[in-house]
């Protein structure tokens, strides 16, 4: 039974994967690294940003000390939030879905970006009421492919179930993703996965359990009548 759906964020609410890819392009190239849109969709998609940055000056033979990493991290936070601040990203069907999910079942967001770009986006979209919990980029240690993120989120959820209710299962949880290691992560978590066709062609997503074009075309009721009634893909 499907009791809980985990978003990740950025490629699935958040229509921003253009928008981050901008942002490293431009904090890399004012130190000098080159970082091009094939590079980050083909390598770095799915990292957070400290991972990201670590990974990037890795290929390119820099030393990655952690004040280094945290001034990059800062810098592309900066240059997000002021874009952001002016510009509504969010995919269609997003709202619809969210809103009729929360009548149902727990939501909660588990991704990499920042607390505070996942919060001010949710308040701007007029949805953040919706979510239970976010688990963002810092309240773990590893990154996606880790299932950490989830964990946490799926912990999260189960602190705030009230008394004479059955605790959460990594099986009664739906996430839903855009990225490959975001699958992986999920996966690895125990949970099912509904992979939406935002930032990746649908055969690359072919790991995932379910796959959607978009949130807008997503059937909840018919979704989970596959996924867990019948237990096919």
């Amino acid at each position: 039974m499907m009791r809980a759906i985990i978003f990740d964020f950025d490629g699935v609410v958040a229509d921003n994967e253009p928008i981050h890819y901008a942002m490293f392009h431009q904090v890399l190239g004012e130190i000098g690294l080159p970082f091009t849109e094939a590079d980050y969709y083909a390598k770095y998609l799915g990292f957070d940003d400290k991972g990201c940055f670590a990974a990037v000056l890795a290929a390119q033979g820099r030393p990655a000390p952690p004040e280094l990493i945290h001034d990059l991290i800062d810098r592309k936070a900066r240059a997000y939030l002021a874009y952001i601040r002016d510009h509504l990203v969010i995919f269609p069907g997003v709202r619809e879905l969210v809103r009729e999910a929360a009548t149902r079942h727990r939501l909660a967001i588990a991704s990499g970006a920042l607390r505070h770009e996942i919060e001010f986006i949710l308040e701007q979209a007029g949805i953040r009421k919706e979510f239970e919990h976010i688990t963002s980029a810092e309240d773990v240690q590893q990154g996606k492919p880790s299932p950490e993120g989830y964990l946490h989120a799926l912990a999260a959820l189960n602190r705030r179930t009230p008394a004479g209710q059955n605790p959460l299962a990594p099986a009664d949880c739906l996430v839903i993703e855009d990225s490959i290691p975001g699958i992986q992560a999920a996966h690895a978590a125990g949970m099912k996965v509904l992979a939406v066709a935002n930032t990746h062609h649908v055969q690359d997503l072919r790991e995932a359990d379910a796959i959607t074009h978009s949130l807008a075309d997503v059937n909840l009721t018919e979704l989970e009548s596959r996924l867990w009634k019948r237990g096919t893909a």
